[in-house]
């Protein structure tokens, strides 16, 4: 379920657009958030990793989403759809670093980020996603809930934040219905 209360749009590559970003991934991973950062995380390591992905999006590596929030304009979520892939996987992209601030949860935020992914990289003629996320988690959840295929578990692959491994599960979505793929 959504609300009005927020939009989807392109991330911008400007320093603004950096530091909200950092928060809100700062948040998920004081939150406890397996997403590649371990704790404590300093505020410089976060902006060096945005302005490095915002730059990425800016040479057309990928495409970075946010979700603002339509009154005052904070930035409360982002996913990403990578398309830097090796050349024999043209057809696919990654969705990576799907970050939904904690005090915007719950809202349809991380469903509304996906589906903006998911049509970008259909737009890009893309029709494989891949992606993965803590087992068990809320994303999890809300992959499976959206249609993602779940591949399988990898135990041990991360770890948490703040110390100790977590397990991973692999998803794909095809974009195209299954009787247009050819054999």
């Amino acid at each position: 379920m959504t609300d009005d209360s927020f939009h989807i749009r392109r991330a911008r590559p400007d320093s603004a657009t950096a530091e909200a970003l950092a928060t809100v991934t700062q948040d998920c991973v004081e939150g406890g958030a397996s997403i590649g950062f371990m704790l404590p995380v300093s505020r410089a390591r976060l902006l060096e990793f945005w302005s490095n992905v915002l730059a990425s999006a800016e040479r057309g590596e990928r495409i970075v989403f946010v979700a603002e929030d339509a009154a005052s304009g904070q930035i409360l979520g982002t996913v990403q759809v990578v398309w830097a892939t090796p050349e024999n996987q043209p057809h696919r992209a990654d969705i990576a670093k799907m970050q939904v601030h904690s005090s915007a949860r719950r809202r349809g935020i991380g469903a509304e980020l996906l589906r903006a992914a998911e049509a970008a990289a259909l737009d890009a003629r893309k029709t494989l996603l891949v992606l993965d996320t803590v087992t068990g988690s809320d994303a999890d959840r809300l992959y499976s809930r959206l249609g993602w295929q779940r591949c399988g578990i990898i135990p041990d692959y991360a770890l948490w934040p703040q110390g100790g491994l977590c397990s991973t599960t692999v998803f794909y979505k095809s974009l195209i219905p299954s009787s247009d793929v050819s054999s």
